[in-house]
This record gives structure tokens, sequence and C-alpha cells, in this order.
């Protein structure tokens, strides 16, 4: 498992797939150059350093369903599995199901 570091978020993102009516799967690449907005929490830093060096603590925590910036992040391979590094501004929304 990676542990991220300071106020960094690790994201598995969601799949999305789309069935034409000739039963053909087009997988999430071939819309928007493969980025999707929406994944799951799965790893989580600390969080940030104050000015005064309070730690601020983290607003999402393992487990939560995202949505961030498409572009926000580096794309990481670990394990042979795709994840996203961001930082915890780049999160728009938790998704409250």
């Amino acid at each position: 498992m990676l542990k991220p570091m300071d106020a960094r978020v690790v994201i598995k993102k969601a799949t999305k797939q789309e069935q034409t009516e000739s039963g053909i799967i087009l997988p999430d690449t071939i819309n928007e150059a493969g980025q999707t907005a929406q994944g799951e929490v799965i790893g989580v830093g600390p969080g940030s350093r104050s000015l005064t060096g309070e730690l601020i603590p983290m607003s999402v925590q393992v487990g939560d369903v995202i949505i961030y910036q498409k572009f926000a992040g580096m794309e990481v391979v670990h394990k042979h599995e795709d994840l996203i590094v961001i930082m915890e501004k780049d999160i728009v929304a938790v998704v409250d199901e």
C-alpha cells in the first residue's frame, strides 16, 4: 500500500465502460483522454502543517468516493494497479450515497 505524505490522497480511479448497441464495450479511455473525475480513496496522508506548526487533519478518509479535478495529480502504477496521487485541495466533493 502507498502511504502518501503531507496533504496528499491516493485514489483508485473509477472505471466506466459503455456498451454500443451492437455489444462492443468502449473503455473510459475512449472519452476525454482516458481521465475520470471520480474515484475511491485508498490512502490518506497525515495532513498539512499550519504556519505555527499545528497539524491540519485531512477532510477525507479511506473508503470515501470523491470527485476530483480531472487533470490533477500524478498517475502511478503500484503492484500492477493504476492509481492517482493528488493534493487534498484538488478534491471537489465527497460523494455521499
